[in-house]
């Protein structure tokens, strides 16, 4: 059986990016605002069409925060389904570490401020978490997962990133 791109039949996840942004104990977070609600996140969203996994970490980061960032290491993936809209969510996490910061760069729409968090405040959040992969991606740089981002490989030809 055939199966083209357009196959309803065909499961596809919203594939997400998401970077675990440590200065001293404090994490990089994002306030922002979903279907009304306040949340808070990694700086993090959705993987474009014919971008790495890194240039989306590094892009996403810029627009939600301000802040560039250098990706250091991969921290691994999680799978969810999501509360907020029901479907399959594919995130890969990484570790990055902030190089500088632009205050007078406007944030994305829905994008309240970039704020420094510790591990303790970001889970007394709870159900303000936009997901239970925040905590996860903290847990597993605390833990110590470091991985190289040689495991990743990306065979799109595309400029190097700014």
């Amino acid at each position: 059986m055939s199966v083209t791109s357009t196959d309803p039949s065909v499961w596809r996840p919203r594939v997400t990016v998401a970077c675990v942004v440590a200065r001293g104990e404090r994490y990089l977070m994002v306030e922002e605002e979903v279907d009304g609600r306040l949340v808070y996140n990694q700086p993090a969203g959705h993987l474009d069409d014919r971008e790495s996994l890194l240039q989306a970490a590094v892009r996403e980061t810029l627009e939600e925060t301000g802040w560039t960032i250098e990706v250091e290491h991969f921290l691994g993936v999680h799978q969810w389904r999501s509360t907020e809209h029901g479907e399959g969510v594919v995130r890969f996490s990484f570790a990055a570490r902030a190089l500088a910061h632009d205050p007078h760069r406007a944030l994305d729409e829905g994008i309240r401020r970039a704020v420094w968090l510790t591990r303790a405040e970001i889970a007394a959040l709870g159900g303000r978490l936009r997901s239970p992969m925040v905590l996860l991606s903290i847990d597993a740089w605390l833990a110590g997962r470091r991985l190289p981002l040689d495991v990743l490989s990306s065979l799109l030809a595309e400029p190097a990133l700014p």
